[in-house]
């Protein structure tokens, strides 16, 4: 089954949180910073690839390469 291409970020927001215990926010902050990187550009293109599965690949992904200090970023604006 295929997900929206909103679904499928909902979805890899959502499994970030459960399964790196990463604060929701944090977690958007990552999939935000990966979007505008262009790293679900072919999601967008390509529905068909916004699946479960590659949800979950992908938060791993988003996870190891956006997330800071073990998943945790600071708040937008703070600092």
């Amino acid at each position: 089954m295929t997900m929206s291409y909103e679904q499928h970020l909902d979805e890899v927001t959502t499994l970030i949180t459960e399964k790196y215990d990463v604060a929701d926010d944090d977690a958007i902050a990552m999939v935000m910073r990966a979007q505008a990187d262009d790293f679900f550009s072919g999601h967008d293109d390509d529905p068909s690839i916004c699946t479960l599965d590659r949800a979950h690949a992908d938060a791993r992904t988003v996870f190891r390469q956006y997330g800071k200090a073990g998943g945790r970023l600071s708040a937008p604006g703070a600092g």
